[in-house]
């Protein structure tokens, strides 16, 4: 059981529910795994951190985690690692779903071991973005381009190598001096509202300024969007990535919930949190990368003038049931009924003497296995490719990391495919570990086991 110490700061509370999950650390289900009641439903305490109002639904409980991030030095050192609450709720006021937990940011991403270039997919992402951007802002050596949680370059390196002046934005110091390695000027530092102004004041005001996979992390969403609107210059554009509720929903992505990302977006959530401050959203574009993403587009002009994909989203919205809270609680009994199947899927394997292991030492992939409760007894080993995470051991379940090659030295039955979002990338490269025999376990929207030679289909269940 994980050492928890006393709480930081949160903005709401759950009350006490003997319904839902215990709420001990997340040891796993019981054996066998016994189907778990509905939990009647409920409001959360404190405000939303989007628009502020009280009233939120409760939707899920994943139970005390640790942070998903924190890998450990050693297996013993899981016994006495802090553990949080990871609670998701729902604001019917501004449709915004969110934890309840708030982690002091320094803990969570001071030194951080998420590193952007290790993923091809992503990098092809960055790349074709930035080209498309270049083209269509007409952006040259008097343009300016910020990113804000800027990593180690992946995405600003290809407007440098186009001669564009850039600035990265990064709290990260380790991943920082990664980016200012190949070129890419990068400022250690939280963003909010008051740096964004510093940086106005300064001079520096942005034709383009980027925020991939960040708005989710941040507490203070509206001091954020601020900090945007001041940085941006009165023509120019904020391009804005977030993962997208409706596909976290239809595609059961409960792993992609853990501490760091406090916020899951809907466009009716961000199209009110923009307006409250300052910015107008005039595009949308819908993604596949991280499991369903959205990209949005942003600007000062007071125009009413939007894209008609702008207007068939909200359309979309609206029928799916964005602001009932049926809809998401709906998405809480399903994720129930999926911990459920992963678990026995995983534990008849290994009752037949099957080897497992697992693909990815992913934040997601740490709320995977606390969740469902699969540690080393079961999972042999998981394999990553960063060199930062490998020799360390998954939070709260000290599951080994190696690099991928040993998948192949090891060559496991299964492998439960923690990284599902760069499923077809993974699969393309351990084609020699599928050819031998080996499976993978993809886990959401429920569990399936990939023969061999089966084809990749994720999104067949999808409604996109």
């Amino acid at each position: 059981m994980g050492f928890c110490p006393p709480r930081m700061a949160m903005s709401m509370k759950i009350a006490h529910d003997p319904h839902l999950e215990s709420r001990t650390p997340a040891e796993g289900p019981p054996r066998p795994f016994a189907p778990q009641a509905e939990p009647a439903p409920r409001e959360a305490e404190g405000a939303c951190r989007g628009c502020g109002s009280s009233g939120a639904h409760h939707v899920l409980s994943l139970g005390l985690t640790p942070l998903a991030n924190d890998l450990l030095g050693s297996p013993d050192a899981a016994a006495s690692q802090p553990c949080y609450p990871l609670d998701l709720v729902f604001c019917p006021h501004c449709t915004l779903a969110q934890i309840t937990e708030t982690v002091d940011p320094h803990l969570l991403f001071q030194d951080y071991l998420y590193f952007s270039s290790f993923s091809d997919t992503m990098l092809a992402h960055a790349r074709d973005l930035a080209h498309q951007v270049i083209e269509s802002q007409r952006l040259g050596s008097e343009s300016l381009v910020i990113e804000i949680a800027s990593n180690d370059g992946y995405l600003l390196k290809n407007y440098v190598e186009a001669n564009i002046p850039v600035l990265g934005v990064e709290p990260a110091a380790n991943v920082a001096r990664v980016a200012e390695g190949i070129g890419v000027p990068t400022l250690v530092d939280f963003f909010d509202a008051q740096l964004g102004a510093r940086l106005a004041t300064e001079g520096r005001r942005a034709d383009v300024v980027h925020a991939h996979n960040v708005l989710a992390h941040v507490a203070d969403t509206n001091g954020f969007v601020q900090g945007l609107a001041h940085l941006l210059e009165p023509t120019g554009v904020a391009i804005v990535e977030v993962p997208y509720i409706a596909d976290l929903l239809v595609g059961r992505e409960f792993d992609t919930i853990y501490h760091e990302h406090l916020c899951y977006f809907s466009l009716s959530s961000l199209e009110q949190l923009f307006e409250r401050n300052g910015l107008t959203i005039r595009d949308v574009e819908r993604l596949d990368i991280h499991g369903g993403s959205l990209r949005i587009y942003a600007d000062r002009r007071r125009s009413t003038v939007r894209s008609e994909a702008l207007h068939a989203l909200r359309a979309q919205e609206q029928e799916w049931g964005v602001s009932r809270a049926e809809t998401y609680r709906g998405f809480g009994a399903e994720v129930r009924a999926l911990r459920g199947e992963l678990f026995e899927l995983v534990h008849r394997l290994k009752r037949q003497g099957k080897s497992i292991a697992a693909y990815g030492a992913a934040a997601k992939g740490s709320t995977l296995l606390n969740y469902v409760g699969l540690g080393p007894d079961v999972i042999d080993f998981v394999v990553d490719r960063s060199p930062h995470k490998q020799g360390k051991y998954m939070p709260g379940k000290p599951v080994p990391i190696y690099p991928p090659e040993h998948l192949l030295e090891k060559q496991p039955d299964y492998t439960l495919l923690l990284t599902w979002n760069f499923a077809e990338e993974i699969m393309r490269q351990q084609a020699t570990y599928r050819a031998r025999g080996g499976r993978f376990i993809v886990p959401v929207p429920h569990p399936k086991v990939f023969e061999p030679d089966e084809t990749l289909d994720l999104n067949q269940e999808k409604v996109r």
